[in-house]
């Protein structure tokens, strides 16, 4: 039996744009029915499934078709072709000024919110304390949201949204606007959410928030979907586009040959990863690559607390200046851990020739949680203040990490305790008598 919580199937939405304001109505009258507008495509036959209980994100550049998507998920916006099925109530948090009636009181706000989502008065009255303490804005329920600041607007909004008890929880990008102790506390919701079985959908530029709390993500870009994968393929996906590199069918790393000059590559003393990742314009060419041990081993298995080096060849095929030379430790999932690039260690790296060859060493103590972890590689440049990526190497090696140290999280904060015992703090009465 069919349990997806949404199905879209090949939605499109087309708007149509006049460059005169007459023109729209030169066009209804025209008794040739003469076209006097463009057709911008939002959405351009869109189709996935949501099945119930899932979290998707959706990340795009801006002007991807986001926003539409899930505005015609919701109802907001009528689509132009294809069909769609919603199963259960949807709550949403859009844009700044979505469902809410700038004159009406937070209070009120909530009332009329509730009503829309077919509440009744007495329905909303068992949830208002709820809605109250989660939306932690105090006094300023019974004044009018026109006189909101945007992080109490979307306080009270994210309130309203996930205190309805919905099937379907659709956001779009409105937490980044809450302070961190509110973006918290929602991410905690969302947990409960998952927990409980209910359906997320979200848009988000929070690309480590993709990756740790959806279960799949879609990439959109000129209202098309790019792909439909993992959190971690589909950030990788989004990043090719931002850089402009993005390829559907790159060729792997394993697969290319080897240009290094020198006569023994450092990559071959290791197993390199199949499904890495390869992409940029190519200007510059990671060529060589490897992880050493404090003894200048070849490894993949490390110990915590103990010194590393991260080694990486460059070729140059064209003249470049300053590039910038840089690596990132991320976890299997794809959420990144740490790193560092020349720039940020105020390292100046001079300018290259066409046919040069750059030797690039990052020596560093290991502090990591045991496990496993990818390191990627990159080289890259700023142009006329825009980033140009001259080759970047998701993944190419996987590695281990042992430690003998407990610990939460990923890291060691190597802490030193005291503890020494104290007298019991006298209370006030104690003094009296």
């Amino acid at each position: 039996m069919n349990d997806n919580a949404v199905s879209i199937d090949r939605i499109t939405k087309v708007y149509k744009l006049y460059h005169h304001p007459l023109d729209r109505m030169k066009e209804a009258l025209d008794p040739r029915r003469k076209k006097y507008h463009q057709d911008f495509y939002a959405l351009r036959e869109v189709s996935f499934d949501v099945p119930r209980g899932e979290t998707v994100g959706v990340i795009g550049k801006n002007g991807s078709g986001k926003s539409t998507l899930l505005k015609i998920i919701t109802g907001i916006l009528t689509p132009t072709g294809g069909t769609m099925t919603v199963k259960g109530k949807v709550s949403a948090l859009l844009e700044l000024g979505a469902g809410f009636n700038p004159e009406l009181t937070g209070i009120e706000n909530v009332y009329f919110s509730g009503t829309i989502m077919g509440y009744t008065r007495a329905e909303m009255d068992e949830r208002l304390e709820t809605i109250r303490a989660f939306a932690d804005i105090s006094d300023y329920m019974d004044q009018p949201v026109k006189t909101y600041s945007s992080g109490m607007f979307v306080r009270l909004a994210f309130a309203v949204a996930v205190n309805v008890d919905p099937d379907i929880l659709i956001v779009d990008e409105a937490m980044a606007v809450g302070d961190i102790s509110f973006q918290a506390k929602c991410f905690r919701k969302f947990n409960e959410f998952k927990q409980r079985g209910k359906t997320i959908i979200f848009v988000t530029h929070a690309l480590d928030s993709i990756i740790r709390y959806c279960d799949r993500a879609l990439v959109l870009e000129n209202g098309k979907k790019i792909t439909e994968s993992t959190p971690k393929e589909a950030v990788d996906v989004y990043k090719k586009l931002v850089a402009e590199c993005y390829d559907p069918s790159p060729t792997p790393i394993a697969n290319q040959p080897d240009k290094a000059p020198a006569s023994t590559a450092l990559k071959d003393q290791f197993v390199v990863d199949p499904n890495a990742l390869s992409y940029g314009d190519h200007r510059a060419e990671i060529v060589d690559f490897g992880l050493f041990d404090e003894a200048e081993r070849p490894v993949q298995l490390l110990h915590n607390d103990q010194p590393f080096v991260i080694r990486m060849k460059v070729l140059f095929h064209a003249d470049l200046d300053h590039p910038i030379f840089a690596y990132t430790i991320k976890d299997l999932k794809g959420l990144e851990l740490t790193g560092t690039n020349t720039f940020f260690q105020n390292i100046s790296t001079g300018g290259y020739r066409k046919g040069e060859c750059a030797g690039v060493e990052f020596r560093q103590t290991l502090n990591a949680q045991s496990g496993r972890y990818g390191l990627s590689l990159g080289c890259v440049g700023f142009e006329r203040e825009k980033l140009a990526v001259y080759h970047r190497l998701y993944d190419v090696l996987l590695f281990e990490v042992v430690s003998q140290v407990q610990m939460v999280g990923f890291y060691d904060l190597h802490s030193a305790v005291t503890i020494k015992k104290e007298l019991p703090l006298r209370r006030e009465e104690d003094g009296q008598g």
